[in-house]
């Protein structure tokens, strides 16, 4: 289960750094006082598609997965979030009710403020809202791209702008832990489990990565990153 505290350091607040900038003191202390910080094992849900939407929430630390469930209880990943992405902001706005889940898939710790307060600010502040905006675009581009990137793409195309996706936008680290399942990753890249899993030990043959249980480890990204390009 989450753990729940309020937290507000605003001398040096995280919020400040992302794009409450454009409201005055008298704003920002009142949304920061009132930001509460939920803490998720890696595996729970943060938040539940379907469920209502209450809170504006972004993540402070950690790697998430956006998701929705088809009526087969397959899902489909739409994304994978880092830290300051705001995870609630593709249904915030247009739906009262969340389209898609959101999972840690590793320990994470997320910031909620209440959507009233920050639907008060978005109507009265038009720089505050301009910069709401922006985020929300480059959020759905964000998305987009990936998608039209990765469907583009043969298998070995896109298991490698996968791994190299992981290693120069998520842990800026060509060694890293993979956050997902061999079966997720599959449902990240329109894949079966089984193509997943021979492509990997593929690269592993052809010496570009090396594999350590969950461990991946990229060796030759230059030839990689030929694949991801052109594969």
């Amino acid at each position: 289960m989450a753990d729940a505290q309020n937290a507000c350091d605003c001398e040096e607040c995280d919020l400040k750094s992302l794009f409450f900038s454009s409201v005055n003191q008298t704003e920002f202390s009142r949304l920061c006082n009132q930001k509460v910080e939920k803490s998720f094992a890696k595996g729970e849900v943060i938040l539940l598609e379907k469920s209502r939407i209450e809170e504006f929430v972004y993540l402070k630390s950690g790697l998430v997965k956006l998701f929705r469930t088809s009526g087969h209880g397959k899902e489909q990943i739409i994304t994978i979030a880092k830290p300051f992405d705001f995870v609630s902001l593709l249904s915030v706005f247009s739906n009262s009710h969340y389209n898609y889940s959101v999972t840690a898939l590793e320990d994470s710790v997320t910031c909620n403020m209440d959507l009233e307060e920050i639907k008060k600010l978005t109507a009265t502040n038009g720089d505050f809202a301009l910069n709401i905006i922006e985020k929300m675009s480059s959020v759905s581009d964000k998305i987009i791209l990936e998608f039209l990137e990765m469907r583009q793409k043969q298998l070995h195309g896109r298991v490698a702008y996968f791994l190299i996706h992981m290693s120069d936008q998520i842990f800026y680290n060509d060694e890293f832990d993979l956050p997902m399942s061999r079966k997720e990753i599959a449902e990240y890249i329109g894949m079966t489990t089984e193509n997943v899993i021979r492509t990997l030990s593929e690269f592993r043959k052809d010496k570009m990565i090396k594999i350590f249980g969950k461990t991946i480890e990229i060796i030759d990204k230059d030839k990689l990153k030929t694949i991801a390009e052109f594969g």
